[in-house]
């Protein structure tokens, strides 16, 4: 009887395949067993392991996730509207009148208004649509490099992916960073699937699910573009003619899944549908490429407003390859980083000779060059940026060193991987403390102890050859518990701390960035505001009076228009401009960053007369509107859409609609128009208009407007 020697698998290949299905023992069992129990050729602990890495996650994301209320007020109130009206919902308007869209596609806020059908709109149909996401993104990256590595660095990649602060953050959150990562490491998935048999199918899905990530964020999605493309025209194990061939198929998938609905948008008339906000001519095209597209790469947007400035760059901060580190990004994504690279260049170093198809180097081009593109265009952007967009490095970071690990710790009898995975550790701790250095009172033993272990375990590592291996259990624990603790550490701090507004961060406040919970500057550890400071109809002047810190990091309370600014100023001021529940001000008023928030004297004021009104009330800006609108389950225009700086209504636009009757009350505050953006001046305008020829109030502390009652003569 003669028996079958199978060869030693090739570095970063899986074990032989198990056996036919005829005799696979696991033939008959349902898929969902199959998941639950893992398969035969998998250790015991494999399994457990990541259902237990799933649970936590959940746990993690789910726990106390109605503290932050509304969150994202913005996009709640958009996906309120798509409740109401399927023509709001399919263009992702503000409202539910469908006056303006927000200034993003509509496929995250499909998934939220779809949820709040389902259950009913409240802050848990909202939000735990984004912490299955955030499951969901972890059990794909478990899967993308399980199928090629080890169970152990697949588990190490989904944990780092699910304790990086920013992924707590956004996974808890409703700003469309949650699905577009989801999006994307489903899209890494399929690239794996399509690489090992040079698969059609696999290609054009990968493809297409970032084209529905470009459906989400617009250009962002097509960041890992180039890497998708760069590994399959390398290393997939078919002729480079059909290698080319597939390629093109694929960028028809992804322009037809990224294209459809921006092709039947721009077919509709502008009559027909609701303007196109962040856009200054009503058109997709110009939000695709300039406000969502290229201006965030060159600073030149029209219509945006705001941008701290900064030494070295434009008005959104320093750019350079040093950002993703500063005090306003570290904490957020990069606690990994460096050791992501140093692994990176160690993978490459080693794969350098290796076949065209070797399947660690596929995962290094394809892993690493999600990373560095999407890095350095976050680094060296001039436009708008804002530290929570670091979310979608968190994937790459954690598959790199999830392989990497694995593959240096396999190597450690070699000097070079036992010295780059020595190295790997030692930065990974060094960084940890100067991050945690940032926040010197808070949880002060960490950073000794990070520092000790993780050193420590470096050293031990470069004496890998004379450890026992039970040594090297306890070096790995050692190593792990260093690398994790700090972003665990700052991930709990991001769970414990209710967040809402446009622009909030991760960790405990660092004297540096947009702070905890934060609706941006001017909040605990904020940058102060915006030069200038916000008003009604454009930059300029002092803050308002009784501006200032509002909640766990609400920026300054932006003042109203002409006589409401006072008034609304007096009012936040003597409620102590921070009482708000999660960072909200406590006064009817929001902004750029926050909602507002009216009293029920205020809300039971706009619904007088509702059935008889397309818009209850309309405002200066998205922000402002959308507190009134979920507060009174009614549609509320957001003139200038989110930034007030869009020529939407035009001033003869809202004149003709206040003649029809169609608007009830004109809502003091916000502000809107022109500044550094170039954005349009109507909401000045409007708002001069209005003052001078209407009848005011004040209710609730907030100035109004009755559009049904003009000033007589």
């Amino acid at each position: 009887m003669s028996t079958t020697v199978l060869p030693p698998p090739v570095l970063g290949d899986r074990r032989p395949s198990p056996p036919p299905a005829s005799s696979d023992p696991q033939a008959g069992r349902s898929a969902l067993t199959r998941f639950v129990v893992g398969r035969e050729e998998e250790a015991r602990w494999v399994r457990p392991a990541l259902l237990g890495l799933l649970a936590a996650t959940a746990v993690l994301y789910l726990w106390g996730l109605g503290a932050s209320g509304w969150a994202n007020s913005f996009y709640s109130a958009a996906a309120q509207a798509g409740t109401k009206s399927w023509k709001a919902f399919f263009f992702g308007a503000s409202d539910a009148a469908a006056s303006i869209t927000v200034d993003k596609p509509p496929a995250s806020l499909w998934i939220m208004a779809l949820s709040a059908r389902v259950f009913g709109l409240s802050s848990w149909s909202i939000l735990v649509p984004q912490a299955l996401e955030g499951v969901a993104a972890v059990g794909f990256l478990y899967a993308s490099v399980r199928r090629w590595f080890t169970p152990a660095a697949g588990l190490l990649a989904g944990a780092v992916l699910a304790l990086t602060p920013i992924s707590v953050l956004m996974f808890r959150f409703n700003n469309p960073d949650a699905l577009l990562v989801l999006l994307l490491t489903a899209g890494a998935y399929a690239m794996v699937r399509a690489l090992e048999a040079a698969s059609t199918r696999w290609l054009l899905l990968a493809f297409t699910l970032v084209g529905f990530g470009f459906l989400t964020k617009m250009l962002q999605a097509l960041l890992v573009v180039p890497a998708f493309g760069l590994v399959y025209l390398i290393a997939a194990p078919t002729p480079l003619r059909r290698r080319l061939g597939q390629l093109i198929g694929a960028g028809v998938a992804l322009a037809v899944s990224a294209g459809w609905w921006v092709a039947i948008v721009e077919m509709i008339p502008a009559s027909a549908r609701p303007y196109i906000g962040g856009s200054q001519d009503n058109s997709l095209l110009n939000l695709i490429f300039g406000y969502n597209g290229l201006g965030r790469v060159t600073g030149n947007e029209a219509g945006s407003v705001g941008g701290g400035g900064g030494q070295g760059g434009g008005r959104w901060g320093p750019t350079g390859w040093t950002r993703m580190f500063n005090a306003e990004f570290g904490g957020q994504a990069s606690w990994l980083l460096p050791a992501a690279l140093i692994l990176l260049v160690s993978l490459l170093v080693l794969t350098w000779r290796a076949k065209r198809t070797d399947r660690t180097r596929a995962a290094a081009v394809l892993w690493g060059g999600w990373l560095l593109v999407t890095a350095a265009v976050f680094s060296l952007s001039q436009g708008i940026i804002h530290p929570y967009y670091t979310v979608a490095l968190a994937p790459a970071i954690g598959a790199l060193v999830g392989i990497g690990g694995a593959v240096l710790w396999r190597r450690r009898h070699e000097v070079v991987a036992r010295t780059a995975f020595a190295v790997a550790i030692a930065a990974t701790a060094g960084w940890a403390a100067v991050l945690l250095g940032r926040t010197p009172s808070w949880v002060p033993w960490l950073r000794p102890l990070v520092l000790v272990l993780g050193l420590g375990a470096a050293i031990a590592v470069a004496l890998g050859p004379i450890l026992t291996a039970r040594a090297g259990r306890y070096i790995v624990g050692a190593a792990l518990v260093a690398a994790l603790a700090g972003p665990a550490a700052y991930s709990l701090s991001t769970v414990r701390t209710a967040h809402a507004g446009a622009l909030p961060t991760a960790g405990p406040a660092t004297g540096r960035g947009f702070g905890p919970g934060g609706g941006g500057p001017g909040g605990p550890g904020g940058q102060g505001g915006f030069p200038g400071g916000f008003r009604a109809g454009g930059f300029g002047g002092p803050p308002p009076a009784g501006a200032g810190q509002a909640g766990a990091g609400a920026g300054a309370t932006p003042a109203g228009a002409g006589a409401g600014a006072a008034q609304a100023g007096a009012a936040a001021a003597q409620a102590g401009a921070g009482a708000g529940h999660a960072g909200r001000p406590a006064g009817g008023i929001g902004g750029l960053l926050n909602a507002s928030t009216p009293s029920s004297e205020l809300v039971e004021t706009l619904l007088q007369g509702r059935d008889h009104y397309t818009w209850v009330a309309a405002t200066i800006g998205a922000n402002q509107a959308s507190g009134y609108q979920l507060a009174t389950d009614a549609s509320v225009m957001p003139i200038g859409g989110f930034n007030g700086s869009d020529p939407s209504p035009t001033l003869a636009q809202l004149q003709q609609l206040v003649a029809d009757g169609r608007i009830h009350y004109f809502i003091s505050g916000g502000f809107g128009g022109g500044g550094p953006g170039g954005g349009s001046g109507t909401a000045s305008e409007i708002s001069s208009w209005v003052e001078s020829s209407f009848t005011s109030m004040t209710v609730g502390g907030v100035t109004l407007y009755d559009l049904t009652a003009p000033v007589s003569g």
